[in-house]
């Protein structure tokens, strides 16, 4: 039911949840270490003009990633009503 994409694809304002982290290494624990684990809601809240680096906002606070990264995330889109927040 639930359409699996990667990061870099999702649009400013969506709201999103993480499923897989694909990266290894000092990338993948990285990447880990800035809260983007599995099961975690993000918004995507910008794009740069030529849409890189992306800018999203989780737990309380707002993380930039270049899309050489977020091509080693896999989201989820969320309902609405799925969310936690507002």
């Amino acid at each position: 039911m639930s359409t699996h994409f990667c990061l870099r694809q999702a649009q400013v304002n969506q709201r999103l949840r993480i499923r897989t982290i694909t990266a290894k290494g000092e990338l993948g624990r990285r990447i880990r270490d800035m809260g983007l684990i599995p099961n975690t809601e993000i918004r995507v809240i910008g794009k740069a003009p030529l849409h890189d680096p992306v800018a999203l906002r989780l737990l309380d606070f707002t993380l930039t990633l270049r899309n050489s990264e977020a091509d080693h995330i896999t989201v989820e889109p969320l309902a609405e009503e799925e969310t936690g927040h507002e």
